[in-house]
């Protein structure tokens, strides 16, 4: 199972080196099975196997800055199956570390995956989590990560979302995001959808503190009969308060698109703006990339992985 597990990650940028590696910390489990973990000085790493999925508890100790990112690789190898993560992330104040989650379902017709996190970055910590996923290409996966994410002062918190190959099935992605002054945020969703793909982007952050700053980007592409539901809210609570929600949507064929940018300021001296973008590709940029020689089909193939990239 390791092996065809292994195999399966690849496509996500996970190399079997990594795991072969004693620098780099990892943990990597299958529905409910962990086939592999290592921790390193300075991560403290507990994961447990529980009746439909995993648990874990991670914590990042006071000033340790790791130099390798920390490897974490969830997946269901069958045609159908059920797997409920439990994360609780803590980084101690001062530390430093980037994740990579590979999440995935390559045969899923009827695969569920939840997971529900909890995350801490603490005074002064900086924690970089990027989130790459690959559904197979029959649209049977129901995935829906939750996440509530704690920024204490000074912290920084970026997170990426990226499922650009294969079929999405179902997607619901429901972040919620509170920093303390002079903490920075970064939302980052990048999504393709095809077929009868269904995707829901719930995103939030409160800017309770002075001096907080927030981005909220997404990017998503659709064709067929796909649909996307996009909610983008940032609310500044604080004097030097800085939020933007950014959100483009592009669509072709039957697809459907709605995006839904939120901003609420309570204090005169906070400031949140936002912008949506939805429609069809832009004529000019076709017209440009068609002068070149290429086809109407590539100009839109080109046009799409730049908005995605």
């Amino acid at each position: 199972m390791k092996d065809r597990f292994l195999e399966a990650v690849k496509i996500t940028g996970a190399e079997r080196a990594i795991f072969e590696n004693p620098e780099i910390a990892h943990l990597m489990a299958v529905s409910n099975r962990i086939l592999s973990a290592r921790t390193v000085d300075g991560l403290e790493f507990r994961a447990d196997e529980t009746e439909d999925g995993i648990s874990a508890v991670v914590v990042l100790k006071r000033g340790v800055k790791l130099p390798h990112p920390v490897h974490i690789c969830f997946g269901v190898l069958q045609r159908r199956g059920l797997q409920n993560i439990k994360m609780d992330v803590t980084l101690e104040p001062d530390s430093k570390a980037s994740f990579i989650a590979h999440c995935v379902f390559p045969e899923a017709e009827k695969v569920r995956h939840i997971m529900d996190a909890r995350i801490t970055v603490m005074d002064g910590a900086d924690m970089h989590y990027r989130e790459v996923h690959f559904h197979g290409f029959k649209g049977g996966a129901y995935v829906n990560p939750r996440a509530l994410v704690q920024i204490m002062p000074a912290g920084s918190y970026i997170t990426e979302f990226t499922l650009t190959h294969g079929r999405v099935g179902e997607l619901e992605i429901d972040y919620d995001v509170e920093s303390d002054r002079e903490a920075m945020v970064e939302m980052i969703v990048r999504v393709f959808g095809h077929g009868m793909d269904r995707i829901k982007v719930k995103e939030r952050v409160c800017l309770k503190g002075a001096g907080a700053r927030s981005l909220i980007k997404t990017r998503i592409a659709l064709e067929d009969n796909a649909h996307a539901e996009v909610t983008g809210i940032t609310e500044g609570h604080a004097p030097g308060a800085r939020g933007h929600v950014d959100c483009m949507e592009i669509v072709k064929d039957r697809a459907e698109a709605s995006a839904v940018p939120i901003v609420n300021v309570t204090h005169p001296e906070a400031k949140v703006t936002h912008e949506a973008a939805i429609g069809s590709v832009d004529r000019q940029q076709m017209e440009t990339l068609m002068a070149r020689g290429l086809t109407p089909e590539e100009a839109v193939e080109v046009i799409v992985e730049g908005i995605l990239r």
